[in-house]
């Protein structure tokens, strides 16, 4: 046998720890906001000590005040009573509790518990599920990591929550918003108009940064990074297919020292470029941001990458450039349903770390041949999957691209889609030999 069983063995459980959370929470209810940000109904293995927890909560929600006489009388109208030991058992609890002061203490001894019980359910599962022929190794790996991020992260809720407690959250963040009085509600991009169209980059949102090849899609990526990074100071991780860690760097150095790419490429820097340079190493190498250049990533492997980064470094925001060179599991029968595993994987990886995830994307060549040469969410290659997952798709266009002779460095960052927002048109400034996007306002300053 690989285990014992778990019915030869009694599951990690502290029932004295759990009854001194209790009687700490009847003796003194201020005890009761220590033990919430805790422990939930789960945390607790005996199933009376999940209900009285529960009762608790109810009442303290309610703003009703908790005592022996109060808690019978609702343990009554449950028909809870006698399942949980009587009224000898309450007064059993508060008798148990040797000092309210070392609540959080007894409340962290039965969090440990329930840690340890959720991960031998998790690794019997595992266990189980790898017996079993028919479930491929990939997808095995990949729910078992899934699953044993969930436990680091603490994640014992139930899957379905009342409609009541999700409109409590939503109220207290819009109160909180409210009382910060700023216009971003997720990471800013370092562009004002597009932060003032999308209020930032938001958590769990899956945002498609898409144009024609050599457009400056990947720039204006990086230069999103760049910002979050260094002046943000959040970590990032970019997923560089089509680049090597090194053209990454190289580019967002250009880009942050504006130093001519062409002139770095060769070497022939002059002596305050030499200046600008070592400044631009100083910031971006204090910044956090991560690189990984491995090619033809699933995303299966991006997502078990990415879990890690935001277990080890907590990192804010994952980059993937870009989503077609991305590899898809074997098997698949045409490549419209390899981008459709993809893009929807990508979304789903927003959902889970609960962070913005950038993907890049190529337009398909309709666009060449359209007058004007303006994008539409119809160009996107292979479309179908994209438009549906993405929250947000930034659709890229420069004039001076198909002209040019043309005097006009202006781009146009076109919001297709905003799924909880409005569409429009950002107008930016392209600095092609910084590889640099700014605010026409910005630039007109310089």
């Amino acid at each position: 046998m690989v285990a014992e069983t778990m019915l030869e063995r009694t599951l990690p459980q502290s029932i004295e720890a759990e009854m001194c959370v209790l009687g700490a929470m009847i003796l003194d209810n201020e005890v009761v906001s220590l033990v919430v940000p805790i422990l939930n109904k789960q945390s607790f293995y005996k199933t009376a000590h999940q209900e009285l927890f529960q009762i608790i909560i109810d009442l303290y929600d309610k703003g009703i005040p908790i005592d022996l006489v109060i808690l019978r009388e609702e343990l009554k109208k449950r028909s809870l009573l006698e399942k949980i030991g009587g009224e000898e058992y309450l007064l059993e609890l508060e008798s148990a509790v040797p000092t309210i002061g070392n609540v959080e203490f007894y409340a962290n001894v039965v969090r440990e518990k329930a840690v340890k019980r959720h991960l031998i359910e998790v690794a019997s599962n595992i266990q189980k599920q790898a017996f079993d022929e028919s479930v491929e190794t990939n997808h095995l790996l990949d729910a078992s990591e899934r699953a044993i991020f969930d436990v680091t992260q603490k994640k014992f809720e139930v899957s379905s929550t009342k409609l009541n407690e999700i409109l409590k959250d939503t109220f207290n963040r819009i109160e909180s918003l409210h009382d910060r009085q700023s216009r971003l509600t997720g990471l800013s991009t370092g562009f004002y108009d597009l932060d003032d169209l999308t209020c930032g980059l938001q958590p769990s949102e899956l945002i498609i940064i898409a144009a024609r090849p050599s457009m400056g899609k990947t720039s204006l990526a990086l230069n999103m990074v760049e910002h979050v990074g260094i002046v943000e100071k959040k970590p990032v991780i970019v997923f560089s297919q089509e680049m090597s860690a090194q053209q990454v760097a190289q580019n967002m150095l250009c880009s942050h020292a504006r130093i001519d790419a062409h002139k770095l490429r060769r070497g022939f820097l002059e002596d305050k470029q030499w200046s600008a340079l070592s400044y631009g190493m100083g910031s971006l190498s204090e910044a956090p941001i991560f690189i990984d250049d491995v090619p033809g990533l699933t995303v299966l492997e991006v997502r078990a990458k990415a879990r890690r980064l935001k277990a080890q470094y907590n990192i804010q925001m994952v980059v993937v450039d870009y989503l077609q060179l991305m590899e898809a599991p074997r098997g698949i029968e045409n490549r419209q349903q390899e981008i459709s595993i993809i893009s929807r994987g990508l979304k789903s990886l927003a959902r889970e770390l609960s962070i913005p995830v950038i993907a890049v994307s190529q337009l398909n060549r309709s666009v060449e041949a359209r007058e004007g040469h303006r994008p539409r969410m119809s160009d996107l290659r292979e479309s179908g999957s994209i438009e549906q997952d993405a929250d947000v798709i930034v659709l890229l266009h420069r004039d001076k691209y198909y002209d040019p002779e043309k005097d006009d460095d202006t781009a146009e960052l076109i919001i297709a889609k905003q799924r909880n927002g409005p569409t429009g048109v950002v107008k930016l400034t392209f600095l092609s030999h910084f590889m640099r996007f700014e605010s026409l306002a910005s630039v007109g300053i310089k």
